[in-house]
């Protein structure tokens, strides 16, 4: 088989290329522009494009398949190539189904949690000794990449609700035709591609028409939305409503506590603790005893940025987390100053999404980081540049946030000055972002905090 990627370089896009020809596929790519860590990936396997830009002459009539990321405009010549000779073209996600057609495939969706239910899926399932495929969001710890395609009888995905290509405007989840699914809750987010609340939530009434007849459902009963959602839909699926798992918090550790037994986890929060039960339900499906699962989920580490440890000691722990969306900034937050009642938190979100920084949606974060003993929004003066928006003050953001104490940067050098200067004694630290804080070196961030305060 030939496939070639149009915007090989994308985090999904390269890692099923790679995913490709690791099964023995002929893989070609192309991209404008290709960062790290795709360009040392790519090249590691001998197929990191020549040089960068489109060319044309590498869309040839032998080819099987072309594959199109979301990153290339309806415009891009290697495309309009393609639709010329009529080859087939795919979104990534019509050709993960395409390869997993014929095998029991579970679809994990939600405005949250995605990525930490298909990763807790994937650590039990590699536990257990089982043989599947996968498709994640994330880097995950002991495993090589983020796709893998294979022999395997399933596969888990993670599906996204975002749209599939420029010329597919479908949302991935609604491609994969789930058997068995997961829904973590809704909560309004891409707006620029869904401008209502009523029209992103019809999306997940459509991916419930999605799944396969007789499928099985499990969603979260602790979401009002998506329960409403779920109980008027009339599709012919078991819905299996999931919540909270009893548990206790002992010197800064979760327990999960069942039949007598006490679970210690690595990860905390009840958002945390729902996707465990997400998790803990599908296993079910698979042979894997409740006590089997909680045993191996106890060495679950967390996925890359969700709420991920950057450095610790006995008085302070630092955290970056990928939250961005007003649920996930609140659920966050929640999570530790629930895990560190007696400590103060310093939370910090970096808004740069294109829906974060819509001036009509800012008000949805209105009381998000009540929580928090000291709030800072920053926001990248590039950002807006970039995305051709147009700024605002910081009284508009403090009004929007219903916080009139929150500090508010829009340039990296003022961000680490204050949290070179904060006192981070019995405190907490939490850096929540789907950019990279204006280039700004958490790690080394996270080592100078430490050691100036307690050499």
């Amino acid at each position: 088989m030939k496939v070639h990627f149009i915007a090989v370089g994308g985090s999904a896009m390269h890692n099923l290329a790679i995913a490709l020809h690791k099964k023995g596929f002929k893989v070609t790519g192309s991209d404008d522009v290709l960062f790290e860590p795709s360009v040392s990936r790519l090249a590691r396997y001998g197929i990191l494009p020549a040089e960068q830009g489109w060319f044309p002459e590498r869309v040839t009539p032998d080819l099987d398949a072309v594959v199109l990321g979301m990153h290339a405009r309806i415009d891009n010549p290697e495309l309009l190539k393609a639709q010329e000779l009529g080859l087939k073209i795919y979104s990534y996600p019509e050709y993960i189904y395409e390869q997993s057609k014929d095998k029991l495939r579970v679809v994990v969706g939600g405005s949250h949690g995605k990525t930490t239910i298909t990763s807790m899926i994937l650590h039990v399932l590699q536990a257990a000794g089982k043989d599947f495929d996968y498709l994640v969001g994330a880097q995950l710890e002991g495993f090589d990449t983020m796709v893998k395609l294979s022999d395997a009888p399933i596969i888990v995905i993670e599906g996204d609700e975002y749209l599939a290509s420029p010329i597919d405007r479908r949302p991935k989840f609604h491609l994969y035709k789930a058997n068995i699914a997961v829904l973590s809750g809704i909560a309004w987010d891409h707006i620029n591609v869904f401008p209502t609340f009523d029209s992103y939530t019809e999306q997940f009434k459509i991916f419930l028409e999605t799944i396969t007849v007789a499928g099985t459902l499990f969603y979260s009963e602790t979401d009002s939305v998506l329960k409403d959602v779920v109980l008027k839909d009339s599709s012919e699926i078991n819905k299996l409503g999931y919540g909270l798992p009893p548990y206790h918090i002992a010197d800064g550790i979760t327990y999960i506590d069942y039949e007598g037994k006490s679970y210690p986890l690595n990860v905390f929060g009840q958002h945390n603790l729902l996707n465990i039960e997400a998790a803990r339900n599908v296993c079910s499906m698979f042979d894997i005893t409740t006590d089997e699962f909680y045993h191996y989920i106890s060495s679950f580490k967390g996925a890359a940025r969700r709420l991920e440890l950057l450095g610790s000691n006995k008085h302070v722990n630092i955290y970056k987390d990928f939250a961005h969306s007003p649920s996930k900034l609140q659920a966050t937050i929640q999570a530790v100053k629930t895990q560190f009642p007696d400590r103060k938190l310093l939370a910090c979100i970096e808004l740069h999404t294109f829906s974060s920084l819509n001036a009509d949606f800012l008000n949805e974060y209105a009381n998000t980081m009540d929580g928090a003993d000291t709030a800072v929004v920053f926001i990248d003066q590039k950002t807006f540049e970039q995305k051709k928006m147009q700024p605002y003050a910081a009284d508009k953001v403090k009004e929007a946030f219903k916080r009139d104490d929150l500090i508010f940067f829009d340039k990296p050098e003022s961000l680490r000055t204050l949290l070179d200067e904060f006192e981070a004694v019995d405190s907490s630290i939490l850096l929540m972002s789907s950019g990279n804080f204006g280039g700004l070196n958490l790690n080394e961030l996270t080592a100078h905090i430490l050691k100036k305060y307690f050499k």
